[in-house]
């Protein structure tokens, strides 16, 4: 199954679809990205905007999801910032705390932004 994005104006990524592989196949029975944006276009509009994804992430970095973000100077797809501290990782493009989350399997922590911590959840 081939798994396309549909991105808005601002490149947040608003819907994923799956598509057959066999819809994707040209003349020649290769997948071609553009057939399945085509595709998804006759579906749901020729006005939308639609970029392969890929559901394991062999390319385009992450696997799309609805609120994320396309890059398209990396050609790659990122979660929303989850605190304004953290930084994107331009490698794996996966957000990164400035503290490492503590290496203790026995407990579970959270994030404090106010005090750029681990805290350990309790309840």
């Amino acid at each position: 199954m081939a798994h396309f994005a549909k991105i808005n104006n601002n490149n947040i990524v608003e819907q994923i679809i799956v598509v057959n592989n066999n819809v994707i196949l040209d003349e020649n029975n290769i997948e071609s990205e553009q057939i399945g944006i085509d595709f998804c276009k006759s579906l749901l509009g020729e006005n939308t905007n639609w970029i392969q994804t890929s559901y394991n992430g062999n390319f385009r970095k992450n696997y799309a999801g609805v609120g994320y973000i396309y890059n398209a100077e990396v050609d790659g797809f990122h979660a929303p910032q989850p605190f304004d501290s953290w930084t994107l990782n331009q490698d794996t493009f996966i957000w990164e705390a400035p503290v490492e989350y503590p290496d203790d399997e026995n407990n579970f922590y959270i994030w404090n932004e106010e005090t750029i911590s681990w805290d350990l959840v309790t309840e």
